[in-house]
């Protein structure tokens, strides 16, 4: 081994590291925590989504008609007992229907839109806006019932 300077013995060097306390950081990333973390907003979301798609609370009519089968979410127009309309669940007035369906519908006329009306609201207002509806050119209308319990 080579002398130092000096002429003494040869000192062996030592790997510093930068930190004070020798220890280097983990370059490692820890997925440990956000695999916890995506789990639970995962059950969070498969609790909450079914009550989001409720929308206005309304007492159906019972009819022994089957349901209809359908590739996408229709189109919704809500009737409440009070006789306020809504598209989803949206509430607009009565003159502001057809523009909003207009504006939405994405088939043009050819949009299925559902009618769900409160089993207690007026058969006039829920003729109405089918009228409106359906003089406005929109073809493919459907009233939404539950099914009747035997």
């Amino acid at each position: 081994m080579g002398t130092g300077v000096g002429g003494g013995k040869a000192i062996p060097r030592r790997k510093r590291s930068r930190r004070a306390g020798g220890l280097r950081p983990m370059s490692d990333i820890n997925v440990t925590p956000m695999v916890d973390v995506m789990l639970v907003l995962l059950i969070v979301f498969m609790v909450t989504a079914p009550l989001l798609s409720a929308g206005i609370p309304l007492e159906l009519p019972k009819t022994e008609a089957k349901a209809l089968g359908g590739e996408k979410e229709p189109l919704t127009i809500s009737v409440d007992k009070a006789g306020k309309v809504y598209i989803q669940d949206k509430e607009i007035k009565i003159e502001e229907l057809i523009p909003k369906l207009k504006a939405i519908a994405k088939n043009g006329y050819n949009e299925r839109i559902y009618i769900r009306g409160d089993q207690q609201s007026l058969h006039g207002k829920i003729s109405e806006v089918m009228g409106k509806v359906s003089g406005a050119g929109f073809t493919r209308l459907a009233i939404v019932t539950d099914a009747q319990s035997q």
